[in-house]
C-alpha cells in the first residue's frame, strides 16, 4: 500500500513541476560583473585568470566575513503604498487577476543591495497587522515563483493570535521581476554570481524589514521562509539576533545540491551541468548555503520548526534529514514536522491544511 501510495505521490508531484512550459534553459555564465559590488571593504579577493577558483577563494571569504557581507545601512524610505492587491502570476498557466482586487497596504523601500533593475530594487512586503497587536511580528518569504497572494492566508492565521505580518516579495519576484521575464529566473539561474546577489539582497531586506517593525513598536520577532525563502530566512536568522521564532517549511542543506538533483531545477541543471561539476558548483555558492552558518546561527538562543515533506523531489529528503542532523549536532532548539506528501503537493489540498496547521501552532506558541 505504502508503495502504491509513494508511487501516486511521484507521479502527482511530476505533473505539477512539469505544468509549466515557460521555463528557459539559460547558458552557463560566471556573473563575475554581479561581483563588484560583494567587496568587504576592499579587502575581498581579486579575480584572476583562473575564475573558477576565483570564486571559491570568494566564497571562502565571505563565510568567514559574513558579517560583513550582510551587513547593511538602513533605508531611510520606509513607506506604506495603498494600492489593489493584483496576483502577479508567472507560470505558464498562472491564475487570473481577481476581477475586483482588494485594496491593502504594502510597505516599500528601497533594498541597500543594489542591482541593475531599478524595479528589484523597491522592496515589496505586503502588511498584515493584527487587529490585536501582542507587540510580536512575522517577516514570511514564499517559495521560489511564487504569485504575490501566495502566504497571505498564513499571514492572515498569524494575526488571528496577535501576530502581525509582512508577506516580503522576495527579489525578481511578483511586482518586483523585471518586464524582460516572465519567471523569476533572475533569483535563481545559471549565473553564479547574479544568483549570490540575489539572496544576499533577500537576506538584507529581511532585516530591513525588522527595522521598519521596530519603528512601529514591535519588539518580538520571527521568520517564515518556504523553499528558496527558508535559505535565505535562514541566513537571515543567522546573522540577526532579533530572530528568535524560525519556520523553515522545506528545509535543505547546500544551495547547489538543491539547484542539481530538484525536479523543478532541471532546466538550471541543464544549462550548468557541462561547465561546472557539482563540488565545484556547491563551493561557488557556499556563501548563500545554510549549512555554512550553523555556528552562526547557534550563537543566539532561537526556536525553531523544519518541515519537510517525505516524497519531496525538490528538496530531496535526505538533505532535509542531513539539516535536522546539523540542529541535533549543534544542540539547538527545534521541533520536525514531517507532511505525507512532496514539495508541490504542499500546496494542494489537503496537505496544505495540514502544513499550515504545523506552522500556525508553532508561531502561536514559540514567541
Amino acid at each position: 500500500m505504502r508503495t502504491r501510495y509513494a508511487k501516486w505521490m511521484y507521479d502527482w508531484e511530476t505533473r505539477l513541476t512539469t505544468r509549466d512550459t515557460n521555463r528557459i534553459v539559460r547558458p552557463f555564465e560566471w556573473g563575475l560583473d554581479w561581483t563588484e559590488g560583494l567587496s568587504l571593504n576592499g579587502t575581498s579577493p581579486k579575480p584572476g585568470p583562473n575564475v573558477e577558483e576565483y570564486f571559491h577563494r570568494l566564497n571562502d571569504y565571505v563565510v568567514a566575513h559574513s558579517d560583513d557581507f550582510y551587513s547593511y545601512q538602513a533605508p531611510a524610505d520606509f513607506r506604506l503604498e495603498r494600492r489593489p492587491a493584483m496576483r502577479m502570476g508567472t507560470g505558464a498557466n498562472a491564475l487570473p487577476e481577481p476581477d475586483q482586487p482588494a485594496m491593502a497596504d504594502f510597505l516599500r523601500f528601497t533594498s541597500p543591495v543594489r542591482t541593475p533593475y531599478p524595479q528589484n530594487d523597491l522592496v515589496n512586503a505586503r502588511w498584515f497587522p493584527a487587529k490585536k497587536p501582542n507587540g510580536r511580528a512575522m517577516v514570511v518569504l514564499p517559495q521560489w515563483n511564487s504569485d504575490a497572494f501566495g502566504h497571505n492566508a498564513l499571514c492572515q492565521i498569524f494575526n488571528w493570535f496577535g501576530v502581525s505580518a509582512l508577506r516580503l516579495s522576495k527579489p525578481y519576484h511578483d511586482i518586483r521581476r523585471p518586464a524582460e521575464i516572465e519567471r523569476a529566473d533572475y533569483a535563481v539561474s545559471a549565473n553564479i554570481g547574479r544568483t549570490i546577489s540575489a539572496a544576499r539582497q533577500a537576506v538584507v531586506d529581511i532585516r530591513c524589514c525588522l527595522d521598519w517593525l521596530e519603528r512601529q513598536g514591535y519588539e518580538e520577532f520571527g521568520v517564515l521562509g518556504t523553499s528558496l525563502g527558508s535559505c535565505y530566512a535562514f541566513i537571515a536568522s543567522a546573522h540577526d539576533q532579533r530572530l528568535k521564532v524560525n519556520a523553515f517549511n522545506h528545509a535543505s542543506t547546500y544551495f547547489a545540491d538543491v539547484v542539481w538533483t530538484g525536479q523543478s531545477t532541471r532546466h538550471i541543471r541543464e544549462g550548468i551541468e557541462n561547465a561546472i561539476s557539482l563540488e565545484s558548483l556547491r563551493q561557488a555558492w557556499l556563501s548563500i548555503s545554510p549549512m555554512a552558518y550553523f555556528d552562526k546561527f547557534a550563537r543566539w538562543p532561537k526556536k525553531s520548526l523544519i518541515v519537510y515533506a517525505k516524497y519531496d523531489l525538490t528538496f530531496l529528503p535526505e538533505f532535509s534529514k542531513q539539516t535536522i542532523a546539523s540542529f541535533k549536532e549543534w544542540k539547538l532548539d527545534a521541533k520536525v514536522a514531517v507532511l505525507p506528501c512532496g514539495h508541490y503537493t504542499t500546496g494542494e489540498t489537503p496537505f496544505k491544511y495540514m502544513d499550515a496547521w504545523h506552522l500556525g501552532r508553532f508561531v502561536a506558541t514559540a514567541f
